[in-house]
């Protein structure tokens, strides 16, 4: 049976403790790692999905939407997906520490915010991309998110356009109904198959093919930090459930 923690102190404790007895750990990550810097996550009670938008929010982050009503996908992408103004969290900065000691080999995040890199992470695997690439879809120039929270460079439909060509510009962000990047996916099966110890923060758990990774774990420490239950809790030797910044406040 696993191990459960709900009081923080207890959990820093806990967390300590692990890497303190192993040298190659993994950290995969959700939303919730976010939450405590601003961001909203997706399926929780305050959550995206609970929100009253003109579509649903996985049809406007959808390939198709993008393709069909891309003046209503910048709309959704500006207002929602980017968060300038975020900073990295006590989990952020505890990982990038952690890494720099050696302990952490990588981290695997569904997130797109780039607050993992802001916090000094380097082994960051991006699961679903980042928003701070927004590539032109003609002739690869890169923009990063200040450009296209700008909208200096939009056209009349308040879409970006590549002031290189003219060319159209797509967030470097997995959509619905696109595949995760093959390069991206096999760093961290790689990453997590090499792994002494697996700590899972932050995710739900059922958003596919991300949640699958997890199957390639071969270690002997699988920890989940979330505050809600998840599909694979009984797979864990440890399961935190409290605020995932305060557990890592160590």
């Amino acid at each position: 049976m696993s191990r459960a923690i709900t009081d923080p102190a207890l959990a820093q404790c806990a967390l300590a403790d692990l890497f303190e007895t192993h040298s190659n750990a993994v950290f995969f990550g959700g939303a919730g790692v976010s939450t405590a810097s601003g961001i909203p996550d997706f399926r929780s009670q305050d959550g995206l999905y609970s929100q009253r938008f003109a579509y649903p929010p996985e049809t406007m982050l959808s390939h198709g939407f993008y393709e069909a009503h891309r003046p209503e996908f910048y709309d959704f992408y500006r207002e929602k997906m980017i968060a300038l103004d975020a900073k990295p969290n006590a989990c952020h900065l505890k990982l990038a520490e952690l890494e720099r000691a050696g302990v952490l080999s990588a981290v695997v995040t569904q997130n797109i915010d780039g607050l993992h890199q802001a916090a000094g992470s380097r082994a960051v695997y991006e699961l679903h991309g980042s928003v701070h690439r927004n590539i032109c879809r003609s002739c690869g120039a890169v923009y990063d998110a200040a450009w296209v929270m700008s909208r200096e460079h939009d056209g009349d439909d308040g879409v970006p356009v590549c002031p290189a060509c003219g060319g159209a510009i797509k967030p470097d962000v997995v959509l619905y109904e696109e595949p995760l990047d093959e390069e991206v996916l096999d760093g961290a099966v790689r990453a997590i198959s090499q792994a002494d110890a697996l700590i899972i923060g932050g995710t739900s758990l059922v958003v596919y093919p991300a949640a699958g990774l997890t199957r390639f774990f071969q270690g002997d420490s699988l920890v989940i930090v979330n505050r809600d239950p998840t599909p694979q809790d009984e797979r864990a030797d440890l399961l935190i459930s409290c605020d995932i910044a305060r557990a890592f406040e160590f």
